[in-house]
């Protein structure tokens, strides 16, 4: 009944979400821990009076546009919105990538690019990173993809490349498209939205889900040359976005100001848990997400994490990268609540052999 490359395929695995009534610590998905501004809760309010749900949402989400056109300085003809940059991800492979075609991105990176590959039934070229997450630049060349794309800030290490780096990539790639993942760049010092007006190969993807808090609501914005939008379109659903949604997104761009607070309180509490982490003798690279990488290299920190489930604190673990743990930043109270949880634990990690397991 469906195709064999469905039926072949693995689905990409969200992070737990609690049950019902189950009260956890929720480190685990980075969302950001504090209130999107009360600009968006008016604007949601004022979306749902009168008739307003009986009739379809504007298709190309003139509102949310143009308050984007108006925070980014983009024309709105070089900007699409999208259910989460997630779908924006979605239609990008599902127009440019065919049965065989390639696809390249250095990891480990976001799971989901694995996921929409399959779909396609596109080859995938995967180089690893360099040292210290270092792109590596002609190994992406020489894979001479379609499509290609780096995560930045990266998931699951946090790390940046710089922008100058991603300029050479995208001269590089001879006019093939770089795609440029930016969910966590508002949590970074610098970005690289500028390269899609010095570029016509360029995309950048951004996220509403967490520097604005809005990880329900699911909206994401994708930045490129009009005729990349304009192609992208031609694969895009035709109400992708609610009027809550459009409503929402609008009201959260308009208050910058609200977004930027957050963001700088959830960077305090990185650099504190950063410092924490290593006195507890974990290698942590710098990170500019909302979320810090955890390794114990050589050391399999599954039963870590399944002993902070145990103790009602919930941190992403990949089996495909057994010594580490993704913890997202929360609120003060959420951290130490983590760390009480997790100290016993990291002790009696680093004091077993190295091939030691801990009981959780």
């Amino acid at each position: 009944m469906f195709r064999k490359a469905i039926h072949r395929m693995a689905p990409y695995v969200p992070g737990e979400q609690p049950r019902p009534g189950e009260r956890l610590v929720k480190l685990n998905t980075n969302e950001n821990p504090y209130p999107p501004s009360p600009r968006v809760l008016k604007a949601v309010a004022r979306a749902v009076l009168g008739q307003a749900l009986r009739r379809y949402p504007a298709p190309q989400a003139d509102d949310f546009i143009a308050a984007a056109a108006h925070r980014y300085g983009f024309a709105p003809r070089m900007i699409m919105a999208g259910n989460g940059s997630d779908e924006l991800l979605a239609m990008l492979f599902r127009a440019t990538l065919g049965p065989g075609d390639r696809a390249a991105w250095p990891a480990p990176t976001y799971s989901l690019y694995e996921t929409l590959a399959a779909v396609q039934e596109a080859r995938v070229i995967t180089p690893p990173w360099g040292p210290d997450f270092e792109l590596p630049l002609e190994a992406l060349v020489r894979a001479r993809a379609r499509l290609t794309i780096v995560c930045n800030p990266n998931s699951p290490s946090g790390t940046l490349t710089p922008r100058r780096t991603l300029a050479r990539l995208a001269r590089m790639l001879d006019g093939r498209l770089l795609a440029i993942d930016e969910a966590y760049v508002d949590f970074a010092e610098d970005n690289a939205l500028s390269l899609v007006k010095r570029f016509p190969n360029v995309i950048v993807l951004r996220s509403l889900s967490k520097s604005y808090s809005l990880a329900g609501m699911r909206l994401g914005l994708c930045f490129a040359h009009s005729g990349i939008i304009e192609q992208l379109g031609k694969v895009k659903d035709s109400y992708n976005l609610s009027r809550v949604a459009i409503a929402a997104g609008a009201a959260a761009l308009d208050d910058d100001a609200w977004m930027r607070r957050n963001v700088e309180r959830v960077k305090g509490a990185r650099g504190a848990a950063t410092r924490r982490l290593i006195e507890m003798e974990f290698t942590v690279p710098q990170s500019s997400a909302n979320f810090v990488l955890a390794r114990m290299p050589g050391r399999d920190l599954g039963p870590v994490a399944a002993g902070l489930r145990k103790r009602g604190v919930l941190v992403r673990f990949f089996r495909a990268w057994p010594d580490a743990l993704r913890i997202s930043i929360g609120t003060p109270a959420e951290m130490a609540a983590l760390f009480k949880a997790l100290a016993p634990l990291a002790a009696a990690l680093t004091a077993a052999p190295r091939n030691g397991r801990v009981r959780s």
